[in-house]
């Protein structure tokens, strides 16, 4: 067997192996390649596709609507384009496709496109309007009560806390962006909330949209909204930003919006204007944007997650929510907290947690913050029966690991092990680099607050204890 025929046996199996679909055209659009996930994500069978024309198979499409032809047509690349389509059974297909032109000694052949399926996506987003727009329509009711956070939902005496708590009331007052940076579970959409509910637009909507949940060309259509006939299956509808008109919108973690469309909304932002989605018309709009980053606003701008135009934007007022472990004060105050609020709940009758628990408490670290204390104060309450106290049987096994006893532990380990006082030093101190690192989700800075040292010199360290 010759290496080129070999060559080419492996390449088939491996394209019909990935989970992407993929299809290849010849300048006629006529199928010369078709795999088998291509085949799964469209419901065809291979033998249906392969040898046809592409308008024959999939006659919902023609070379304005289908990326391939489009790029036959054009001979330029198309890069992660939303598309949705009709297959020969008359089921709707929503993909993301990235389509190249082929060339073969300077002379087109074809194209080449690889798909993924995000139909599912993309109905559950369009439900997730659907919804977003009921609850956004004044309906007459019996004015039930709906649990909005305001800065009295905020608990906590620490200073830094406290100080977020300031800020945020005196940002209320006014109509500018917000820019709101802290680890995941320490509050920041209770802190957005009450800014809304504290302002001059407390009666209009408050709408939150995860810029994480979803892709960024499906997430693009919900905020600025679509225009019938913008590509095919869709239909007139207000994006987020229409919704929240005299209201507030808040972008729950900016870092994990894609640049592009960062700066499209940086546009709105700077014009007071939004245009659907294959539409002419600017629609004017009045919404106050609060947007949150799970990471250091400066780190996410060097690591190019953030346009730095775009920060300057949103962070006309910057608050910095604390870390749990960085407000120890409040741990044993909201752990009193959340045994009131899931006493009544859940119908128990708890007082307290022991006092070798309050010590765990305040030895651990919470990665997870205000949202893991909750949870973890639920689940200690689902498991008690009649008694009054929480104790260590009613907790997970990591809250009972005793940082002090560990650290002990590792010391008397390492003399008796090692022989050299270099050796025994370097061991405790990659031991509790390690630690601080893991305490801060590998965010160097914030480490090396911590540590007392300089990021440059603890990123040194890191790589000379060959800490990942």
């Amino acid at each position: 067997m010759t290496s080129k025929k070999m060559l080419t046996i492996i390449l088939q199996k491996i394209l019909q192996s990935i989970d992407e679909g993929i299809h290849v055209v010849d300048n006629e659009g006529h199928t010369i390649l078709y795999n088998n996930s291509m085949a799964e994500l469209e419901g065809m069978e291979i033998e249906d596709v392969m040898g046809k024309t592409l308008l024959d198979v999939f006659p919902s499409l023609n070379h304005d609507t289908s990326t391939l032809l489009k790029v036959l047509d054009t001979q330029e690349a198309i890069v992660n384009q939303s598309q949705t389509y009709l297959n020969n059974k008359g089921n709707k297909i929503t993909t993301i496709n990235t389509t190249i032109p082929l060339y073969f000694r300077d002379k087109k052949i074809g194209a080449l496109e690889i798909a993924k399926n995000i139909t599912k996506i993309k109905n559950l987003s369009e439900e997730i309007v659907r919804l977003q727009q009921q609850l956004n329509t004044p309906v007459v009711s019996d004015k039930k009560e709906k649990r909005n956070y305001t800065f009295d939902s905020l608990k906590g005496k620490g200073d830094t806390f406290v100080k977020a708590i300031n800020t945020a009331r005196k940002a209320a007052a006014t109509s500018s962006s917000v820019l709101l940076f802290g680890e995941t579970g320490t509050g920041k959409e209770l802190f957005a909330q009450s800014i809304h509910y504290h302002s001059q637009r407390k009666d209009k909507p408050f709408i939150a949209q995860n810029c994480a949940a979803l892709p960024e060309s499906l997430l693009e259509g919900i905020l600025f909204g679509t225009t019938k006939g913008s590509f095919t299956g869709a239909i007139d509808r207000p994006g987020l930003f229409e919704q929240a008109n005299q209201g507030t919108l808040l972008l729950d973690e900016i870092n994990s919006m894609g640049m592009q469309l960062q700066a499209k909304l940086l546009r709105v932002l700077q014009e007071g204007y939004v245009r659907r989605i294959g539409g002419l018309k600017d629609i004017p709009v009045d919404v106050r944007i609060i947007a949150t980053t799970n990471e250091d606003p400066m780190e996410a701008i060097e690591n190019a997650k953030i346009r730095k135009d775009l920060y300057y934007r949103l962070s006309v007022v910057n608050i910095t929510v604390p870390s749990l472990r960085d407000r120890k004060e409040d741990i044993l105050p909201l752990t009193e907290h959340f045994i009131n609020y899931f006493n009544g709940k859940l119908g128990k009758e708890v007082w307290m947690i022991s006092s070798e628990m309050r010590e765990h408490f305040m030895h651990y670290h919470w990665p997870g913050n205000v949202r893991e204390l909750e949870n973890v104060i639920e689940g200690a309450m689902n498991m008690i029966q009649d008694e009054h106290i929480l104790k260590d049987e009613h907790f997970p096994e990591y809250l009972l690991r005793n940082e002090r006893k560990h650290c002990e532990s590792l010391v008397s380990h390492l003399i008796q092990e090692k022989t050299g006082l270099k050796e025994v030093l370097e061991e405790i101190e990659k031991e509790y680099i390690t630690r601080t690192m893991e305490k801060h989700n590998g965010n160097i800075s914030r480490a090396a607050e911590e540590l007392s040292l300089k990021r440059q010199t603890l990123q040194h360290k890191l790589k000379k204890l060959n800490i990942n």
